[in-house]
């Protein structure tokens, strides 16, 4: 009987809560409906109402130079360019880590993840007057290392966030800042092109399974 967006719930997590209802239960599940019925108890009975279908995952784009954009995409796209708007769509971070830090299990964590998903390593540039996407099979990336004072962190932290060249993946950027031998903050940055609310938790949650040594699927 717990309200879902009582304990947190946004537009973002019934997006995802839907798409699993879709995938493990056959029920599509209208997402207007999860603002409407936002207990378990609610949505059960809700989804009695509903036909059972089969699930479907988007199937895999056949391989190719590029690919076009998303509506989205080609808004954001033109939006870049527009004088005075770098800035408008990065999505920075910063967190403060304390205790050990092995700077190259760090390192080779974010290289795992930008050797693991596709959208860290494309590109977006013009085809014959078509704003278009690439993929690439390698983006090379490396850790912003610098040493500083707690009196030189939030400035550090604003300096990190600076404009992105669409066209030269990753669009993702990350630092760290050494305040001292077991403190450090790290620092990210990314573009609204290739990432949004729920890819950067995904993004988090990953890094540190890599750092741990987890293998993932």
């Amino acid at each position: 009987t717990d309200n879902f967006f009582d304990l947190g719930g946004h537009s973002l997590r019934a997006t995802t809560l839907v798409s699993k209802m879709h995938k493990e239960l056959g029920v599509e599940f209208p997402l207007r409906d999860v603002f409407r019925y936002s207990t378990v108890e609610e949505m059960a009975a809700a989804m009695e109402r509903l036909e059972i279908g089969s699930f479907t995952a988007i199937p895999a784009a056949e391989p190719s130079e590029y690919y076009p954009l998303s509506s989205a995409q080609k808004r954001l796209y033109i939006l870049n360019q527009l004088e005075g708007a770098e800035l408008s769509y990065n999505i920075p971070g910063a967190m403060l880590l304390e205790g050990e830090l092995d700077r190259q299990r760090f390192e080779e964590a974010f290289r795992g993840l930008v050797a693991r998903h596709e959208t860290l390593r494309t590109g977006f540039e013009m085809v014959k007057g078509e704003a278009v996407q690439r993929i690439y099979e390698e983006a090379a990336f490396q850790v912003e290392y610098v040493q500083i004072s707690e009196e030189q962190a939030e400035e550090t932290v604003r300096q990190f966030v600076r404009p992105f060249d669409l066209a030269k993946p990753p669009l993702l950027r990350v630092g760290l800042a050494e305040l001292a031998p077991d403190r450090h903050i790290l620092m990210f940055d990314t573009h609204h092109i290739v990432s949004d609310g729920v890819s950067i938790d995904v993004l988090i949650e990953e890094f540190v399974r890599l750092y741990s040594g987890e293998q993932l699927e």
